[in-house]
C-alpha cells in the first residue's frame, strides 16, 4: 500500500499540536503535499517546515488547493462554523475527508454533513480522538467482556478552566472559541469529547435530564452542567462538566463504572492507568499510552481507504454525540427529560 497525498486546510493549533505529530509518526503512510491557511505567513511558515514548494504547494484559498488532482485526502481543521461548508466543497471536489469534530455549527448542518459521503462517493472520518484513544477502548473492551460483571452505574466528572487559559497559548485563546457562533459554546467544542467517550462505552442514550448554572461569559452559556443519563443498554449514571474555574485539588472521581462484581476507574485521560477493583478485594492495573487517539484515527483512515478496515468514527457515529449536546441544552432550557437516540432531533429555538 502506497502513501496517501494529503492537503491541510487550517494550520492552527489543532494542526500543530494534534494532527501534525501523528502525521509525522505515519510518514510511511501519508505525505503532506499541500497546506492552506487564510493567514499567508502561517501557510508559508508551514510550507518551509515541510519542505514544500511555495509556488505550487502553499495556499491561502483552499478552493485553489482542491484543484490539485494528486491530492487524495484533505484534513479539515477550521473553526466550527466553517466545518460543514468547507467539507461540502471538499467532498464536491471528490477528495476523501478527515474532519475535526463537530459536524457543523447547527444540527441541520450536522445532518447535512453526514450525507456528503453518499452524495459525492467519498470516504469521511470524524477526528473524535476519545473514540480512538487507548484508554476508552480498553474500558470499552472491559465493559463488553463484563470484567466487573454487568455494568450498572457510572460517575464521570470533567473539568477545565477556560478563563485561565484564555490569555495563554492555548485553544481557549482563539477568538472564535471565546465568542462562539454556535449553540452550547464550549459544550459543543470540548464536552462533546467526554460525551463521545461515554457513548463509545455504553452505546445510545435513551433519556437524559440536565441542569446548568447560567453565566455571562460568552465561551459557554453555563458555568457547569450536570446530566443524569439512561442508556439503552440499561446503564444509568451522572456526568458533570465544569469549564468555568480552577479545580485546585481534583477529587478522586474521574470516570468510575460500577458493575455487579467490581469497579473500573480512570482518574483522567493522562494518568496512563486503568484500575480494576473487584468485590473480593482483588485489583488489576492496565497501563496505556495517553494521547494516542490522533495516531490511531489516522491509521484507521489509511487502512479504510485501502479496504482493510472500516472507518470507526463515521459522520453517523459523530451525529449521535452532536445530538447529545443538543439534548442537554434542550433539557436545561425546558427543565424536562429529553429523549436522545431513536427520537427526533432537538433544534434550539
Amino acid at each position: 500500500m502506497g502513501k496517501l497525498k494529503v492537503g491541510i486546510i487550517g494550520c492552527g493549533l489543532a494542526w500543530e499540536r494534534l494532527h501534525y505529530p501523528a502525521f509525522q509518526e505515519l510518514a510511511d503512510k501519508y505525505e503532506v503535499a499541500a497546506v492552506c491557511d487564510r493567514k499567508r505567513e502561517v501557510a508559508e511558515d508551514w510550507g518551509r517546515r515541510l519542505g514544500l514548494d511555495p509556488a505550487r504547494d502553499v495556499f491561502t484559498d483552499y478552493r485553489q488547493m482542491l484543484e490539485r488532482p494528486d491530492l487524495q485526502v484533505i484534513d479539515i481543521l477550521v473553526p466550527i462554523p466553517q466545518n460543514h461548508a468547507v467539507a461540502e466543497e471538499v467532498a464536491r471536489a471528490g477528495k476523501h475527508i478527515i474532519l475535526e469534530k463537530p459536524l457543523g455549527a447547527t444540527y441541520e448542518q450536522a445532518v447535512a454533513t453526514t450525507e456528503l459521503p453518499y452524495r459525492y462517493g467519498i470516504k469521511m472520518m470524524i477526528a473524535e480522538n476519545y473514540r480512538y484513544s487507548e484508554e476508552f477502548n480498553i474500558i470499552r473492551r472491559l465493559v463488553a467482556e463484563k470484567k466487573v460483571g454487568a455494568p450498572v452505574f457510572f460517575i464521570y466528572h470533567s473539568s477545565s478552566c477556560f478563563p485561565c487559559a484564555m490569555k495563554k497559548n492555548t485553544f481557549a485563546a482563539t477568538e472564535w472559541r471565546q465568542h462562539p457562533q454556535y449553540p452550547g459554546g464550549d459544550l459543543l467544542d470540548a464536552a462533546i469529547h467526554d460525551l463521545a467517550g461515554l457513548r463509545h462505552l455504553f452505546g445510545g442514550i435513551k433519556h437524559l435530564s440536565a441542569f446548568g448554572v447560567p453565566q455571562d461569559d460568552d465561551f459557554s452559556p453555563y458555568a457547569v452542567v450536570t446530566v443524569n443519563m439512561e442508556f439503552m443498554s440499561g446503564v444509568v449514571g451522572s456526568f458533570s462538566y465544569f469549564p468555568a474555574g480552577r479545580e485546585v485539588q481534583r477529587p478522586a472521581v474521574g470516570l468510575r463504572i460500577f458493575g455487579t462484581h467490581g469497579q473500573i476507574y480512570l482518574e483522567d485521560t493522562d494518568c496512563g492507568v486503568v484500575n480494576i477493583f473487584y468485590h473480593d478485594g482483588g485489583h488489576e492495573m492496565i497501563g496505556y499510552q495517553p494521547n494516542r487517539g490522533y495516531y490511531n484515527e489516522l491509521l484507521n483512515f489509511y487502512n479504510a481507504l485501502y479496504g482493510t478496515e472500516e472507518i470507526a468514527v463515521t459522520p453517523e457515529v459523530e451525529l449521535g454525540d452532536f445530538r447529545t449536546v443538543y439534548a442537554i441544552l434542550q433539557s436545561i432550557k425546558d427543565q424536562d427529560i429529553v429523549k436522545v437516540d431513536r427520537a427526533p432531533a432537538y433544534a434550539m429555538a
